[in-house]
């Protein structure tokens, strides 16, 4: 199984940018590789099944059928019918993610196909390149030159992803962020109000299951990693003691590669329990005092 992949930031809300990329039969719109586009049988283009039918400016003829349209979390996903390129079992996604630091949108197009052995890395190269980063430049161009639509109250349809849902850029590559962040006693060194950290038994900071110990601000935490994934680049943790008046809290981050400026998309949520009226002080001071603060001593510390 072979990968291709394309990520930018879009200095446009997500609904703006939804609003292009879900329409399916818009490519000739705002991508100059696409020349015209039908979809087959007359089926509405966001019926999930439907095939668009097009032609590439170099006059190679391709189908794609749309597999899965989530208006709820900004997710396009497709096949080839007619492939573009001698590739199999070509699947393709559109992922759409808010920026909270500036009201911007990540944007990730992703594919993962089968090539013939002679062919072997050829297709990712170009496909990542030619196809997705080049489509990716063309869409934020077009998108530069259209008027912002009102934005509505809900950003997410439905149950938002968490109660506190931060994201930010930081300026440096993911490997060098990842190294930060995986380090799961190493918070100390990247947020001005943990004076200390260590883990519980002195087990090593990798460990999940291991425990870390710490003061923020005036309490004591205990913290148990849940998750640590080197090839996702994400961890997940719970909270066993805490001051704070909130119960079931559980927290984790993911760091995705801005591969058109080697730089890291990064996202942290958490979700708890509490009485209405705590969370009232408890939501703003997570993002605000915890997350982005974090994020923004690690781009200052890290960006080049």
């Amino acid at each position: 199984m072979t990968e291709a992949l394309a990520t930018t930031i879009i200095p446009a809300p997500v609904e703006q940018v939804w609003a292009v990329l879900r329409a399916f039969n818009a490519m000739p719109v705002w991508n100059p590789a696409v020349t015209d586009s039908e979809i087959e049988g007359g089926r509405d283009a966001d019926s999930v099944g439907c095939i668009r039918a097009f032609h590439l400016a170099d006059g190679t003829f391709v189908r794609e059928r749309l597999m899965e349209l989530d208006d709820s979390r900004y997710v396009l996903r497709y096949n080839f019918e007619t492939p573009a390129f001698p590739i199999e079992n070509y699947l393709a996604t559109l992922e759409l993610i808010p920026v909270t630091n500036g009201n911007t949108t990540f944007v990730r197009w992703h594919a993962s196909f089968d090539e013939a052995p002679q062919d072997a890395g050829k297709y990712s190269v170009l496909i990542s390149t030619e196809v997705f980063a080049k489509g990716l430049h063309a869409l934020a161009g077009y998108i530069a030159t259209q008027p912002a639509p009102p934005v509505a109250d809900a950003r997410w349809q439905g149950l938002r992803p968490a109660k506190v849902f931060t994201s930010s850029v930081i300026r440096a590559p993911l490997a060098d962020v990842w190294e930060k962040m995986r380090d799961f006693a190493g918070m100390k060194h990247w947020h001005e109000d943990i004076p200390s950290m260590e883990m519980i038994g002195g087990v090593r900071s990798d460990k999940v299951s291991g425990v870390r110990d710490f003061i923020f601000g005036e309490g004591k935490l205990h913290e148990q990693l849940t998750l640590l994934s080197d090839q996702d680049h994400a961890f997940r943790y719970r909270i066993l003691k805490s001051p704070m008046l909130w119960l079931n809290y559980h927290a984790g981050a993911r760091l995705y590669p801005l591969t058109d400026r080697n730089q890291t998309f990064a996202v942290w949520t958490a979700d708890w329990v509490a009485a209405p009226e705590d969370d009232q002080e408890l939501i703003p001071n997570v993002h605000e005092n915890v997350f982005q603060k974090a994020f923004d001593t690690l781009d200052a510390q890290l960006r080049r």
